[in-house]
Formats: C-alpha cells, structure tokens, sequence
C-alpha cells in the first residue's frame, strides 16, 4: 500500500512509536526511526524491520528539544529518502505534580517535547509534500487532548495544543493532498506501563490485575488496553486512499473513555 514512500516517527524506538513504525513498513513504507536508546538493540531493530518487510530504514538521534537538531534530522531525510511522506509525532514525555510544586523546567520540556517539536517537524515536512501533492502527518496525541485530568497540567495543555496544531495544518494542507490527524489513545500496554504495573501491585499490596481494572484502568470503560498493534493499524489506515476524507480528526482509541 505505502510502496515508494518514506515515514518518519518519532519516539520510535519502542513502545507506541517502534509499533507504528512496524506497521508502516509491514505495508511497504521505508521508515525512519527517531529517538534513544541502546546502540545495539536499535541496530538491531533496523536489521530486523529491513530484513522482514524488504524496506530501507534510517535512524536519527536527534534531540528534539532543539530546533537545529530537528533541522538536521529532516536534513537526513531529505537527503538519504528523497523527503517524507509520511510524518508521525510520536515523541512524549510526561511528569505529575500539583501545578504549585511543578517544576518549571519540566513545564518547559514538556512543550518543548510533545508539542514544540511537531511544529518545526511539520513546517519543515509541509513544503515537500505540498510540492508533490500528496502527505500524511498523524500526531499523537492522548484522551488528554481531549478531557482533563489533575497533575498533569504540562502533558494536557501540550495535548490540547497538539489537537489545535491538528485541526490547523489539515485546513492548511486540504486542497494539496495533505492530510493530517490525530490519534488519541487511552492507555496503551508497553513494557514501561508492564514495569509500572508491577511495581503497584507490589507498593500497595494489589494484584496486578487489580492494578490494571482499579488504578491505571479506570477511567476506561473496557477496561482493556490499548495495542501498540492497534496504533499501528489505526496509523496505517489514516495513510490509506480510504482516509482521504478524513481530515483534521481526532482518532479516539480510549475504550469509551472520553464518552462519558
């Protein structure tokens, strides 16, 4: 389906972003994965998406806190893959506090990170997919671009932003080919959500299952989780011919979290 064409995601060495990644180049797309992590298991994951699904596959380092290190990073792109098709802001980072003890630098990260950087990704990747007449730009976002909750005034206000940049570049892109959406899950199962189950199932005396149903899962009606898999599917549909009237969307994949 994606034969020809070059994804970039960010935050894409594990968790949401890597299951993204897969499913773009399952159907065909060459990827470019963006984020950190250890040398070898990054290697190794490039080795692996390119042997499996017959796809050529970068990778960038990139501090996107910086804008200069984004400029280079779709530098790369440009130069190694002719450019990007499809662009994926995946990178995240999140932290908890009541507004009075929230550090400020963390305030400022946060933006930076789940916000800031989708807006020089994208006014760097627009030009060249205008020019084509053809793109996809998929955010994602959360339940929290969407509904609130407390002590996470950083994340949900980045959030909210990430819908309002959203809506904005899908009116800007309509009538050249550019589509651009985002993806609001609940809560997805990675393994760091795995490690943080059992680490409160052992802090307050729970069983895990306890812990996924009453804590993490509660505001979720299925309680069920969301699928890195899911993601990626939802993703990969957003890049097919069958989404191109969908536009300036936000995709929930909450469980009827935000119904109620």
């Amino acid at each position: 389906m994606l034969n020809g064409k070059t994804a970039l995601i960010t935050g894409s060495t594990s968790g949401i972003g890597k299951g993204i990644a897969t499913r773009l180049a399952k159907e065909g797309a060459n990827v470019i994965l963006s984020g950190f992590g250890d040398e070898a298991e990054i290697n190794t994951l490039r080795e692996d998406l390119a042997k499996t699904y017959n796809v050529k596959v970068g990778f960038s380092s990139a501090d996107l806190t910086n804008p200069d290190a984004i400029e280079g990073m779709m530098g790369y792109a440009a130069r190694d893959f002719g450019g990007v098709d499809i662009l994926v802001n995946n990178a995240g980072v999140q932290h908890v506090a009541p507004i009075e003890d929230f550090p400020p630098e963390k305030w400022d990260l946060i933006i930076g990170l789940n916000l800031t950087a989708s807006f020089h990704t994208i006014r760097i990747a627009m030009p060249g997919m205008k020019e084509k007449g053809w793109g996809r730009i998929i955010n994602t976002a959360s339940a929290h671009a969407l509904v609130a909750s407390p002590y996470k005034v950083a994340y949900v206000a980045a959030k909210h932003g990430i819908a309002g940049l959203t809506k904005v570049i899908a009116l800007e892109g309509a009538q050249h080919g550019v589509r651009c959406n985002a993806i609001c899950p609940g809560y997805v199962y990675t393994p760091l959500v795995e490690g943080q189950v059992a680490d409160t199932a052992k802090s307050r005396g729970m069983t895990e299952e306890e812990v996924k149903r009453d804590v993490l899962l509660a505001a979720q009606p299925t309680k069920e989780f969301v699928t890195v898999e899911q993601i990626g599917g939802m993703a990969a549909f957003l890049c097919s011919d069958d989404s191109n009237q969908i536009n300036g969307a936000m995709m929930q994949m909450d469980g009827g979290w935000t119904a109620q």
